[in-house]
């Protein structure tokens, strides 16, 4: 990604606040998905205007892309009284339910950010973690990526179709 978009850590939290509250009632809502959903509203964002959302690093993870300033959100989030989450033991791992206090400010995300974050919300959001994270498995930037390491936002000019948001000239 280049130097023009850098990280801003209060439109991460507000993205994160607002997919919680469009999505903490459903019953596959966890970790899993809410990093996709994240992922993909940034990567698709920067599909159609080259440039991300929030700037945030995605590091590749064996269940799908991981945002590296995901627990300082939600650890401000808390405190702030605008979210809450909850743990709960599951086998040989712990899964997250998180559920929003208050409504999300939505001031600092433009109308052209929200329309990608709801077509994402839209289009995966009522996917189960294992297909949510097979999904995000055959988009290109993940798949180029090295494991543990930073998934560039410049793979997305090579997605294929089926991933792909932006209309492109032939």
């Amino acid at each position: 990604m280049d130097e023009n978009s850098k990280y801003n850590h209060e439109k991460f939290k507000s993205m994160i606040h607002y997919i919680i509250s469009r999505c903490e009632n459903k019953d596959n809502f966890d970790n899993v998905v809410l990093y996709t959903l994240l992922y993909f509203s940034d990567f698709n964002y920067y599909e159609l205007y080259e440039e991300s959302i929030t700037g945030e690093t995605y590091i590749k993870k064996a269940r799908g892309p991981v945002p590296i300033h995901f627990r300082d959100a939600i650890n401000e989030l808390i405190n702030e009284g605008k979210i809450s989450e909850k743990q709960e033991k599951v086998i040989d791992y712990s899964k997250y339910k998180y559920s929003s206090l208050k409504e999300p400010n939505l001031d600092i995300l433009f109308n052209n950010e929200l329309q990608v974050i709801n077509d994402t919300i839209n289009k995966l959001s009522n996917l189960l973690s294992k297909k949510i994270s097979e999904y995000s498995h055959g988009d290109i930037p993940w798949k180029i990526a090295e494991n543990e390491e930073p998934i560039n936002y410049e793979a997305v000019f090579y997605r294929d179709p089926e991933y792909s948001v932006r209309e492109y000239d032939d």
